[in-house]
């Protein structure tokens, strides 16, 4: 007998989400020669550089694992440059990574958007960021603990 709880059952909800929306993000991406994920990193990367590559796996939606091969394909695609200063590697958008970000990114936001719009209400899109900013925000408590 299955006893699912409505947290457990909103939170496959969330992940079936994510994994479907990153599905469909990749192949919207293509064209563009590139995947979700490296888009979410370039973007982490172009809102926060010079970032440190474990504060970029914090925030990106990537594993530690993923983000070193990540990287390293990101910097061999002329993307990215890390530049080490003693023990810290800093990581930037190199001028490639920053034509590829202002090529893709208002595209990727214009799809990203029509998946809620096609579906929710304004009203009920400001609920569910209302909603998953308080759950994210709690998660992160715990992080940091």
């Amino acid at each position: 007998m299955k006893k699912n709880t409505l947290g457990s059952l909103n939170w496959l909800r969330i992940a079936r989400f994510t994994h479907q929306s990153n599905l469909l993000s990749n192949e919207f991406l293509k064209p563009f020669h590139i995947t979700a994920a490296q888009f979410d990193v370039l973007n982490q990367i172009s809102s926060y550089q010079p970032i440190m590559q474990s504060q970029l796996a914090m925030k990106a939606t990537v594993t530690e694992g993923g983000m070193s091969r990540m990287l390293q394909r990101l910097e061999q695609e002329g993307y990215i440059q890390r530049k080490q200063e003693w023990k810290t590697k800093w990581i930037y958008l190199t001028p490639k990574g920053e034509d590829k970000m202002k090529e893709v990114f208002e595209h990727q936001l214009a799809f990203q958007t029509s998946l809620f719009n096609e579906c929710l209400t304004e009203e009920e899109q400001k609920s569910l960021y209302k909603l998953m900013s308080k759950l994210q925000k709690h998660t992160e408590s715990k992080m940091d603990t």
